[in-house]
């Protein structure tokens, strides 16, 4: 098994397996490492797609269950409960491991995760963020088709960080998403296409951060706001400031947060909104509890 990056924690209280975004890697959780200060050991797998994970073995057509199943093993190895942490893409897998192992989750921190195939699920009040994310897939699927990679992860890019990122980035971290381009169509029909039901959500009983910013896209900023109801532990923050891309543009922040939220999890010291798990028709006929802010 590939496991890119473990930062050791000289005490061995616990486990955290993060997962990062698209096209990224297992560095981007450096300050979640020095944030928990080496009293967990912190395990960061990376993606198919990423050069040192390789590309997707084309076996078969991939699901988010193929991109789950290292992180599966790796908490099957464990004999203790883990935390999982997740950002974006990273986020929607989280959430498919721990449907997996609801049983071996000690928390879960989600910024923005990216589970589209709630959007589908919930009616008229996704259909404008389900209609603007699947625009954006079928601009990153024309440009892999056509062997447009450049253009492809610039629009990637530029919707998820603001326009004009693209074109401000370092050459090397520009080839490194050219490299990484043809596995971008295989999670975004991995996330749309992924058959969880919403009501199933109600079956994670472990405290849940979710992590938004305050200018996140509307497709993740709906998706956070119907799964800090659907989850029956849960609590949702607001990074003032923050896009998207939070847990690199405001990383000591986001990580400090995330951080507490495993030790308080940890002493079982959070207060949790534990209740009873909310249907979907329930959700939607109720408006989501606004998240608290974060400045």
């Amino acid at each position: 098994m590939n496991v890119n990056i473990v930062y050791p924690g000289p005490t061995r209280r616990g486990r955290v397996i993060a997962l990062h975004c698209s096209g990224a890697g297992a560095g981007q959780w450096r300050y979640l490492a020095e944030a928990l200060g080496g009293r967990y050991e912190v395990i960061a797998p990376e993606h198919y797609g990423s050069e040192s994970t390789g590309p997707w073995t084309g076996e078969h057509v991939f699901e988010i269950a193929d991109e789950a199943a290292r992180t599966i093993a790796l908490i099957d190895q464990c004999k203790d409960k883990v935390h999982l942490v997740g950002h974006s893409y990273g986020g929607g897998v989280a959430l498919d491991v721990a449907m997996a192992r609801p049983d071996r989750i000690a928390s879960m921190a989600l910024y923005e995760p990216s589970a589209f195939h709630l959007l589908r699920q919930i009616g008229e009040p996704g259909a404008e963020a389900y209609a603007e994310i699947t625009g954006i897939a079928r601009r990153i699927c024309r440009g892999v088709l056509t062997g447009d990679y450049r253009g492809a992860v610039a629009a990637f890019v530029d919707y998820w960080n603001g326009p004009g990122t693209w074109d401000t980035m370092r050459p090397v971290a520009q080839n490194t998403l050219i490299r990484w381009a043809p596995k971008g169509p295989l999670e975004f029909q991995a996330l749309i296409n992924n058959p969880a039901p919403a009501d199933a959500y109600g079956s994670l009983a472990a405290p849940v951060l979710i992590l938004r910013g305050e200018h996140a896209p509307v497709p993740t900023r709906v998706i956070a706001d119907v799964l800090s109801d659907l989850l029956p532990a849960s609590r949702i923050i607001a990074i003032a400031g923050a896009g998207h891309m939070g847990p690199f543009t405001h990383a000591p922040e986001v990580s400090a947060l995330i951080g507490r939220h495993i030790v308080d999890a940890e002493a079982d010291a959070q207060p949790r909104r534990q209740r009873r798990p909310r249907s979907l028709s329930e959700v939607l006929g109720a408006a989501a509890p606004p998240a608290e802010a974060m400045s």
